[in-house]
């Protein structure tokens, strides 16, 4: 079977990492099947939501298939030219964890551990439905293994920098609970529901007009860490594509009219 499943339900795409038997760690045959599957969300024009987990009720990820790390990236004989250009250009260890180019949203649904490349993982995505039983953490830190999925800047970003700090340097583990607490899971959800949940809130997603949702996502990643100036010169132009749409119209009209609105990049 395959160590990636991918599933269509209406205009929701799951993505499932199927290797319960280590944790749902990623060699690079996942990473690959995992690049594969962001970009089919990515140019599927009739796919809005994603929502990634992790097979079985122990592991959402728990990083790196440490075992099998020659298979990962350029591997380990590559040359440090072969290494750095991977890492500035490729699409990440992970699978696509090093691209910015998705603005649809992404559901991550946290079904157990979720560890160093794992909670890279985990951060990519838009929001996180953590279970009661997981565990967050950067468990590479123990191994001499740098973040190099986003970690260190998809972190600090959702939760702030002091608690992203923290997690990096010391490695600790937290709950779920502490995880909700400090921002990093968006809700906490009994053990096996957060694939139901997930599909709830994807449902929710897909009866939105997607035009401007997606703009807005683009506007906040690229604008994100940027001089105020710069952030609203990038919404303004990212926006004006929505602005100068059908769209737009149709929302105004149907708002004022008291009709449903009809999109052309309907929900």
């Amino acid at each position: 079977m395959s160590k990636v499943l991918t599933e269509k339900e209406d205009r929701t795409f799951i993505i499932t990492i199927n290797r319960p038997e280590v944790r749902n760690c990623v060699d690079g045959e996942t990473a690959a099947l995992l690049e594969k599957a962001w970009k089919t969300f990515r140019d599927d024009e009739e796919l809005y939501v994603a929502i990634l987990t992790g097979a079985g009720d122990k592991a959402f990820c728990a990083g790196a298939d440490l075992r099998n790390l020659q298979t990962l990236g350029p591997g380990l004989n590559a040359t440090r030219h072969e290494r750095r250009r991977f890492i500035t250009h490729g699409p990440g260890y992970m699978g696509y964890t090093r691209q910015v180019d998705i603005y649809k949203p992404i559901i991550a649904a946290v079904n157990g551990y979720a560890l160093a490349g794992g909670l890279e993982l985990s951060c990519l995505a838009d929001i996180r439905i953590v279970e009661e039983h997981a565990e967050l953490g950067v468990a590479c830190r123990r191994w001499n293994v740098p973040l190099l999925d986003g970690g260190t800047q998809r972190l600090p970003r959702i939760v702030g920098m002091g608690w992203a700090m923290e997690m990096i340097i010391t490695g600790r583990f937290i709950d779920a609970k502490e995880a909700y607490r400090i921002g990093l899971a968006n809700e906490v959800v009994p053990k096996g529901q957060s694939l139901l949940r997930a599909k709830e809130l994807a449902a929710e997603i897909c009866k939105l007009p997607q035009g401007a949702l997606r703009t807005d996502k683009q506007a906040a990643l690229m604008g994100y860490g940027r001089p105020l100036e710069e952030g609203l010169r990038i919404e303004a132009e990212v926006g004006q594509t929505v602005l100068d749409s059908f769209d737009i119209v149709e929302g105004s009209q149907s708002f004022v009219n008291k009709r449903k609105p009809t999109f052309k990049q309907d929900g």
